[in-house]
């Protein structure tokens, strides 16, 4: 620094520079200090929470036709989660209940509860392109997987990382691996491409309508589209959402499966 310079200023000045110099040195590194993981995570624990209640309507659209369901979720850590169909009224009533390791399917229509088995988790859920393992949550972002940070990217407007997600070995998962774009702002889920075991794309999911719910700020539209079917996508509407339901590990019982209290 110029001797000058350094001579006049004062201590003031001195503390007021050397703030501003801490302040531009750490506000590029707040987020670069974040894992990949810990991006993820933060991404998970939005829409998760510790415990969670939602409202959603699911549209399924198809070359010849479309329909809706109208369902109810709550969810308790990654042990519990439970479904319940409430239109249209012929699958009303309808539920489907994750406890622990065990996943079964209350159908009331011929009064059957169904053990769900891990080969099921793939297929779509009520004939859309919503998976069992996406209703159910059986696999784990977070843990089930290995993360790398490819880079960013604009989705949406929004700034975004770009993360890469290759299960490990032996995890109940059933992509070969999948590509994430997280905002940098909110940790919101903008964009998720799947991939099977191949390599090729199976389906893209794209997020939007950004809006608070629980009192989060996060997408409560999401569009998933199967790469190999023309004319086919299922839209995925989040009416409502409470992060602190009066439950507790009780209500995710068989009994309750029939009509949740």
């Amino acid at each position: 620094m110029n001797y000058h310079l350094k001579q006049s200023m004062t201590p003031g000045s001195w503390l007021g520079l050397a703030l501003l110099l801490v302040l531009l040195a750490a506000a590029p590194q707040a987020q670069a200090q974040l894992s990949a993981k810990e991006i993820i995570q933060k991404a998970d624990e939005l829409t998760r929470g510790q415990k969670s209640h939602a409202v959603m309507r699911m549209t399924v659209v198809r070359p010849s036709y479309t329909r809706t369901v109208d369902f109810k979720t709550w969810s308790l850590g990654r042990d519990y989660a439970l479904t319940y169909i409430t239109d249209p009224v012929r699958d009303k009533g309808q539920s489907f209940l994750k406890h622990k390791t065990e996943m079964w399917n209350w159908q009331p229509r011929i009064e059957r509860m169904i053990k769900m088995s891990p080969s099921m988790l793939a297929q779509g859920w009520m004939g859309s392109d919503y998976s069992n393992d996406d209703l159910l949550r059986e696999s784990s972002m977070v843990e089930d997987y290995t993360h790398e940070l490819l880079g960013s990217q604009d989705i949406a407007g929004l700034a975004c990382h770009k993360i890469k997600l290759v299960p490990k070995p032996d995890a109940p998962v059933v992509w070969g691996h999948i590509l994430l774009w997280i905002s940098k702002e909110g940790f919101m889920q903008m964009r998720g491409e799947y991939y099977d075991e191949y390599g090729e794309l199976v389906r893209t999911e794209a997020a939007s309508e950004v809006r608070e719910l629980g009192g989060r700020r996060m997408p409560s539209h999401i569009e998933i589209v199967p790469a190999d079917q023309p004319g086919h996508k299922t839209l995925i509407d989040i009416q409502s959402m409470d992060f602190a339901p009066a439950i507790d590990e009780s209500f995710f019982s068989q009994q309750n499966m029939r009509r949740p209290q």
